[in-house]
């Protein structure tokens, strides 16, 4: 009998959108729902899951450091995949959900991958007293302002608490996210305000940590266009209370957005015609430093990678790690690159 794993991993092979892994997200969002300019986000409705839609996740990053300063971070992050349309007769829709662990140090990269079926409880979301799940792994509080999150790998583990000290961030128009030129889009909101502490164990024992953590927010049924390849997604925490997000799509033509979000919340959007994000140095073909400017609002920074190593070899792979910022203004962050190969030119 086929146990679990291999049934997930079947599914997710059966269809054209996962077989191409990130690529696969241009796949025509046939019979999918798509999102609406004209129908803003709303909460706490759209902390829950949204099934009419072909993916969406929960992703959480935090550039954290021990009590003596020695620096590290981790990501959790919950992916609902849908494999089939609504049904018109009611059926229930088959659904994925797949689960990432990571922590990485300057010269450790761990992680750990999740996979069940839907409708089983084995894993879900709710909105109204929010809650990501699967397995074990967990991040729930009464509403997302305050959130514990436990994980872990068979060599690490994480228990953590996030207190937000500032508002939801809704990028794009009200969270109406564009990923191209031709109009493909996603729903897309932040919490870039939460304030971290709790217990981290590398097989030695719990050791206290701190910092600051993202919580990104994302569903859509076809967020790539078809000549979209993958993307370069920046998250940033500077040291002057500012934070900045950033992606770059890639693909026949380049398609950048971003938003700068001041200290007390007020947002600036950001077009492809204001961002220039250029790749310095390859580790294994992946781009582990970059120059990322933002000329009209001062900004030039000097982005670089923890650990170069922290690529992500799970089921659909790519590059995920954190970075340390230096120029214009100095901070930590989080680098995401999909669409790259681990050894690659």
């Amino acid at each position: 009998m086929m146990d679990r794993r291999g049934f997930i991993l079947a599914l997710l092979s059966s269809g054209p959108a996962y077989a191409q892994g990130f690529a696969g997200l241009g796949a025509d969002a046939n019979g999918f729902a798509l999102p609406d300019a004209q129908q803003p986000i709303s909460f706490p409705r759209d902390h829950g899951p949204h099934p009419d839609y072909r993916i969406e996740w929960w992703y959480l990053t935090a550039p954290l450091q021990f009590t003596d300063g020695t620096p590290l971070g981790i990501q959790w992050t919950l992916f609902r995949i849908s494999l089939e349309p609504p049904s018109k007769g009611g059926r229930q829709v088959p659904q994925v959900w797949m689960g990432h662990a990571a922590l990485t140090t300057r010269d450790r990269h761990l992680f750990a991958e999740r996979f069940a079926r839907g409708g089983t409880g084995q894993a879900g979301a709710t909105g109204k007293s929010f809650e990501a799940w699967i397995d074990e792994w967990q991040m729930a509080g009464e509403t997302p302002d305050r959130l514990s999150l436990t994980a872990g790998g068979t060599d690490f583990s994480y228990d953590l608490e996030l207190i937000a000290e500032g508002p939801l961030i809704r990028h794009g128009a009200e969270g109406y996210s564009r990923k191209s030129a031709s109009g493909q889009a996603s729903y897309y909101y932040s919490q870039p305000f939460y304030r971290v502490r709790g217990k981290i164990d590398l097989g030695q024992g719990a050791r206290d940590v701190s910092g600051q953590g993202w919580l990104d927010r994302e569903w859509s049924s076809q967020p790539l266009s078809a000549d979209q390849a993958g993307w370069d997604w920046f998250s940033l925490f500077l040291a002057d209370g500012r934070k900045l997000m950033l992606f770059r799509l890639r693909g026949s033509s380049e398609y950048r957005s971003g938003t700068l979000i001041a200290a007390d919340g007020t947002t600036t959007s950001l077009g492809t015609d204001q961002i220039k994000l250029t790749a310095g140095d390859k580790v294994k073909g992946i781009p582990t430093a970059w120059r990322v400017e933002v000329p009209h609002q001062g900004i030039d920074l000097q982005v670089e990678a923890l650990n170069p190593g922290a690529w992500m070899g799970t089921r659909i792979s790519y590059w995920e790690g954190p970075v340390n910022v230096n120029g214009s203004a100095t901070g930590r962050g989080y680098l995401e690159m999909t669409g790259y190969e681990w050894g690659g030119n």
